[in-house]
């Protein structure tokens, strides 16, 4: 049930806020608390309850919620 998604498919621009977050492609400033793009849970998801997703070389497993919250788990 793993799905395949390219960079450029998962990548969305978040626009700066009022605390001075970067805009789309500016570089994020030293101090900056969060990077300048975010990924909506449904592009992940694609429609399932769970995925996986490998990230340096270990497998995690992200699952919705019935209450609509997100589960990571190793």
């Amino acid at each position: 049930m793993q799905a395949s998604l390219t960079s450029a498919t998962l990548r969305r621009t978040v626009p700066a806020d009022s605390a001075g977050a970067p805009a789309s492609g500016e570089a994020p400033s030293a101090g900056a608390p969060y990077a300048t793009t975010a990924l909506d849970s449904s592009v992940l998801l694609q429609g399932h309850k769970t995925v996986a997703i490998s990230h340096n070389g270990s497998v995690y497993r992200l699952q919705a919620t019935k209450l609509g919250k997100l589960i990571l788990t190793k």
